[in-house]
């Protein structure tokens, strides 16, 4: 086939589509045929569309085969929902220094969470007012060290640069990083798993840290369903905080999210909710984001010995783009993205329930 057959490639030609000869020097390299298109204006108007055929028709680097910089993709014959692919290899363990505490679940080789699972089963635990002098202390460290990472969030940063400086600024407040500095990309929900991958103009990049709190951010400028699920997401936690009050039901919480969300396009992820915490990371009560569910428990401040005793939990609604709330697990079991390959937010808070209301105790400058 004549090049000067080949009608302009691109997706919204200004010209007309006539027939072209400018082809594309990279696909000619990787032996794409049919890539022309008639003037410069078309070829740097249609590249980021365009140029994913390339990373499609690149063989991908293996563990066997890297690729010069000595990064690999460990899953090759995956079958994505989207085009969000890992970047190995993965940092080596970063150390804890020794006198900081560690909780069972760092100790133990297969981190099961033992103190946890012991206390499953039993109501939301009310804390004195020592201990919620004591999470409020764990919460504004938390809020610290996520805006570090926030700051960090630009083009071409990878979110293992960002894992090493949330680790270094965790043990410098002599706290332990009970997880990984979770980084959840594009169509991730939950769980990413922080890699070599450099983050991309257009991303939406989820930072989540224990204490417990996450928000997502945009890297550089995003398209607008991006940005409206951005708002959509903010918007459901705020308003689901809004509701929480000495009395009020936990299950009732899913019933102003919900709503908020299929009216702007979107769908409230089912297979990861809120939860208790203090002294343990995950505990109950347990709490659903979408309507119609069955959590049980009522929030209650409570009094004892002259003491103020409170409970503390999130709230932390994973929004989807779509109608499609299921998950869909990378062979590392662990990353959850969407099944669609459609984007995903979350933000959460850590709440503690007061005799006239509720406090945000991770609360930023521009949170509630």
């Amino acid at each position: 086939m004549s090049s000067a057959t080949v009608l302009c490639q691109s997706s919204n030609c200004p010209h007309g589509h006539p027939p072209s000869r400018l082809e594309c020097p990279t696909c000619n390299k990787l032996g794409i045929r049919g890539s022309f298109f008639c003037g410069q204006e078309c070829f740097k108007g249609n590249w980021k569309t365009h140029k994913i055929i390339h990373d499609l028709a690149r063989s991908p680097a293996t563990a066997a085969n890297p690729s010069q910089d000595g990064t690999f993709h460990p899953f090759p014959n995956f079958d994505y929902a989207g085009t969000l692919r890992p970047v190995y290899p993965l940092s080596p363990k970063r150390e804890v220094p020794e006198h900081i505490p560690r909780p069972d679940y760092a100790i133990h080789e297969d981190g099961v969470p033992t103190a946890e699972m012991k206390r499953s089963g039993q109501p939301p635990r009310l804390l004195n007012s020592e201990e919620i002098e004591k999470m409020k202390f764990a919460c504004r460290l938390g809020r610290e060290v996520l805006d570090i990472a926030a700051a960090m969030v630009r083009p071409g940063v990878t979110t293992d640069e960002i894992d090493a400086v949330v680790h270094q600024a965790t043990i410098d407040r002599n706290c332990i990083p009970v997880t990984l500095e979770l980084s959840s990309i594009n169509e991730t929900i939950c769980h990413g798993i922080p890699d070599r991958r450099k983050l991309q103009e257009g991303d939406i990049i989820n930072l989540g840290f224990h204490a417990d709190l996450n928000a997502t951010y945009p890297v550089g400028e995003i398209d607008e369903d991006s940005k409206k699920l951005i708002r959509t997401t903010r918007q459901c936690l705020d308003e689901a905080i809004k509701m929480c009050k000495p009395g009020a039901l936990f299950r009732d919480i899913g019933k102003v999210i919900e709503p908020i969300a299929r009216a702007n396009g979107c769908a409230v992820v089912r297979s990861y909710t809120g939860h208790g915490i203090n002294d343990l990371f995950h505990t109950a009560p347990n709490i659903p984001h979408y309507a119609k569910n069955k959590a049980i428990g009522t929030m209650k401040p409570g009094m004892t010995t002259n003491l103020i005793e409170s409970s503390a939990f999130t709230i932390e609604p994973m929004i989807n783009l779509g109608s499609n709330w299921d998950t869909h697990h990378w062979p590392d079991n662990w990353t959850a993205t969407t099944v669609d390959g459609k984007r995903s937010a979350q933000f959460e808070e850590t709440l503690l329930i007061t005799e006239t209301g509720v406090e945000v105790l991770t609360a930023g400058n521009t949170d509630l």
